[in-house]
C-alpha cells in the first residue's frame, strides 16, 4: 500500500480532499496493527483521513479519526515515539510511510488538529482543553494564536494576552493580535518591548529596519488609540499611514471601520468604496450583518419573532458579534421587550462602545420611562465618541423625550412646566451644537425642526427645513415641511412636499400616509375618524337611495 500512502500525501497536498477522503477509507481499513510498524502505519491513515474530513469539513468525522489515531498511538511503545512527539512538523502531516523510521506519529499536532475541529464545532471548552495539553514550549504560532482567541472567549482574558504576546514575539506583524492586545489595555509602550532588536551590521542599524519600526510603531498606535475611544487621534494615524501605504486596502477599511463605529456613515462608504475600487471582491466589515444577521434583517418587517431567532443564532456561532448583539436588541424593542433589549446593548458594549450601542441603549432606557440612565448613557457617548455630532443629537433626544413626558402626567404645576421649557432648552442646545459640528447633519436638522413645532415656532421650523431643501433634494425634508404645513393649515402647500417627497422615493410610506391623511382632510374628513364609521355613512346613504 506504499503507492497509495504517496498518493494520499499528494491528493491532500493538492488539496483534493474528497478524492483523499474515499483513498483513506481504503488505508484506514487495510492497515494492519499486528506490530509496532503496523499499528505506526495505521496511526498515520488515521491522521491523514482526519486531514481529508476536515477539509471536507466533515468535522466530526475528522475528530473521531484523530480521536482514534490518539488512541492507537499510546499502543506504541514510549521509546519509539518520544523523538517525535516532542517535535513539531512544519506542515503537520506525517511523513511518508517508506522513510526508514516508523515514527511519524506527532502528538502535539494532532491534538492540535482535534482542537481545531471542537472549535470549528463550536465547542470552545473541549477545544481549550486539547488546546492546554500542548505544552507552551512546542507551540507554534498558529496554536498561540488559536489559544488566544479561545482564552478569550472564554473570558480569561490576562492569559489570551499572554500568547498573543507570544504570536508577536515569534512574528511583530500578526496584526490580530495586535488589535487583541489593544482591546485589552496593552499600552504602546509595552507593544515596543515586543518588536524584534535590531540586527547589528557593523554597529549601524539598517534603515529599512527602522522605517518598518516607525509604521509599525504607528499602527499600534493607532489601535490603542481606537481601544480606548480616541476615534479621532487614531483616524489622524491611519491618514498618516494612508500616505505612507497609498491605496492600502486594510487601512481603507480600517478608516472606514471607525467612521461607521462613530456615525460618520457618509465618509465610512466612501471609504468602503475606495477599497472596493482597488479590490472589487473585498468583502471585510462590509459583510456586516454575516449570514444569521442578514436573515434577521431579510425577516424583520416580515416575522419579528423569526428574525430573533436568526439574530440568537449568530450569537450562537459567534457570541462576540456586535451586530448580532445590536440586531437582537433592536428586534426586542420592536417586540416591546426593552427589558431584554437593554441585556442586549449592553453586550455589545462590551465587546465595542459604538454609537449604535448607545443609541439602542438610549432607547430602551427610555422604553422603560428610566430617563435618568438614558441621560447617563448619552452623555457617556458624547465622552467616548468625542467631536460626534450624532452623540450630541443623542443627549438632545434624551432631553426632548423626558420633556414630552412631563407633558403628559395628568397634575402640572407650575415647576413642572418650568422643567419641561427647560428640558426643551436644553434639546435645543444640543441639537444646535450638533449642527454647529456637522451642518449637513439632516438628523439633528429635523429633530430642532420638531422641536420648533413643540414650542409653537412653527415658521423657524420652516425657515430651518426651506434652508436644507436649497441644499439637499432630500425626501424627508419634504415631508417634514409637509408635516409642519398641515399642522398650520396651508394645506396646498402641505400637499405640494408630499408629492415632492413622493417623486423623490415612490416607495416612501411616510409620505404615502401623509398624503392620504391630507386628501381626507382637504375633502372635510376628519384623518382620525375610523374606517368603519365612512363605509357606514357610505351604507346609510345606499339605504336611503334604495328607500326613496
Amino acid at each position: 500500500m506504499e503507492a497509495a500512502r504517496e498518493s494520499m500525501a499528494a491528493l491532500l497536498d493538492a488539496g483534493l480532499f474528497g478524492l483523499a477522503e474515499t483513498l483513506g477509507c481504503f488505508l484506514v481499513s487495510s492497515a494492519g496493527a499486528g506490530n509496532d510498524a503496523g499499528m505506526s502505519m495505521k496511526v498515520e491513515s488515521l491522521v491523514q483521513h482526519g486531514d481529508a474530513l476536515y477539509g471536507e469539513k466533515e468535522f466530526r468525522r475528522a475528530l473521531n479519526a484523530y480521536k482514534q489515531a490518539m488512541q492507537y498511538s499510546r499502543s506504541i511503545p514510549r521509546q519509539a515515539t518520544s523523538n517525535t512527539r516532542s517535535s513539531v512538523s512544519a506542515t503537520g502531516r506525517s511523513p511518508s510511510p517508506n522513510s526508514s523510521n516508523l515514527l511519524s506519529f506527532n502528538e502535539n499536532e494532532v491534538k492540535f488538529k482535534i482542537a481545531l475541529c471542537h472549535s470549528a464545532l463550536y465547542e470552545h471548552r473541549e477545544a481549550l482543553h486539547e488546546m492546554e495539553g500542548i505544552p507552551s514550549k512546542v507551540r507554534t504560532l498558529k496554536m498561540n494564536m488559536m489559544l488566544g482567541k479561545l482564552y478569550r472567549i472564554s473570558k480569561n482574558s490576562r492569559t489570551a494576552a499572554v500568547c498573543y504576546k507570544e504570536c508577536l514575539r515569534q512574528c511583530p506583524y500578526v496584526f490580530e493580535a495586535i488589535t487583541a492586545l489593544a482591546e485589552m489595555g496593552l499600552s504602546a509602550k509595552e507593544f515596543s518591548l515586543l518588536f524584534p532588536q535590531a540586527p547589528n551590521r557593523g554597529g549601524k542599524v539598517p534603515g529599512d529596519f527602522v522605517d518598518a519600526q516607525r509604521w509599525w510603531s504607528r499602527y499600534v498606535e493607532a489601535q490603542c488609540c481606537i481601544a480606548s475611544h480616541d476615534y479621532k487621534g487614531g483616524l489622524d494615524i491611519y491618514l498618516e499611514l494612508l500616505q505612507r501605504f497609498p491605496n492600502n486596502v486594510h487601512i481603507l477599511l480600517e478608516i472606514a471601520k471607525v467612521e461607521a463605529i462613530i456615525g460618520r456613515n457618509a465618509e465610512a462608504i466612501m471609504n468602503f468604496e475606495k477599497a472596493r475600487l482597488i479590490d472589487p471582491n473585498i468583502m471585510t466589515y462590509m459583510d456586516e450583518p454575516e449570514t444569521c444577521v442578514a436573515l434577521a434583517a431579510m425577516w424583520e418587517r416580515k416575522d419579528e419573532r423569526k428574525a430573533l431567532t436568526y439574530a440568537e443564532k449568530s450569537l450562537r456561532v459567534d457570541d462576540r458579534h456586535i451586530t448580532g448583539y445590536i440586531m437582537k436588541g433592536n428586534l426586542h424593542l420592536s417586540l416591546n421587550r426593552p427589558d431584554l433589549a437593554v441585556t442586549d446593548f449592553r453586550g455589545a458594549q462590551e465587546l465595542r462602545a459604538d454609537l449604535r450601542s448607545y443609541q439602542g441603549l438610549v432607547r430602551a432606557y427610555l422604553a422603560l420611562s428610566k430617563c435618568k440612565e438614558a441621560l447617563f448613557t448619552a452623555r457617556e457617548a458624547m465622552k467616548v465618541l468625542h467631536q460626534s455630532a450624532k452623540a450630541l443629537k443623542l443627549v438632545g433626544d434624551v432631553h426632548a423625550i423626558s420633556s414630552s413626558g412631563r407633558e403628559k402626567t395628568s397634575v402640572q404645576d407650575q415647576q413642572q412646566i418650568i422643567q419641561q421649557r427647560i428640558l426643551l432648552r436644553q434639546a435645543r442646545k444640543f441639537y444646535e451644537s450638533a449642527i454647529r459640528l456637522e451642518p449637513g447633519f439632516l438628523g439633528a436638522a429635523l429633530a430642532l425642526a420638531d422641536l420648533h413645532v413643540v414650542e409653537g415656532r412653527n415658521k423657524e421650523a420652516v425657515m430651518l427645513l426651506e434652508k436644507y431643501l436649497r441644499q439637499w433634494a432630500d425626501d424627508s425634508l419634504h415631508i417634514k415641511l409637509a408635516q409642519v404645513h398641515a399642522a398650520t393649515n396651508m394645506l396646498s402647500d402641505a400637499l405640494s412636499h408630499y408629492q415632492s417627497a413622493l417623486r423623490i422615493n415612490p416607495q416612501n410610506e411616510a409620505a404615502k400616509n401623509g398624503l392620504e391623511r391630507l386628501e381626507k382632510q382637504m375633502k372635510g374628513v376628519d384623518p382620525d375618524a375610523p374606517e368603519e364609521e365612512e363605509e357606514n355613512e357610505e351604507d346609510d346613504i345606499d339605504d336611503r337611495d334604495e328607500f326613496i
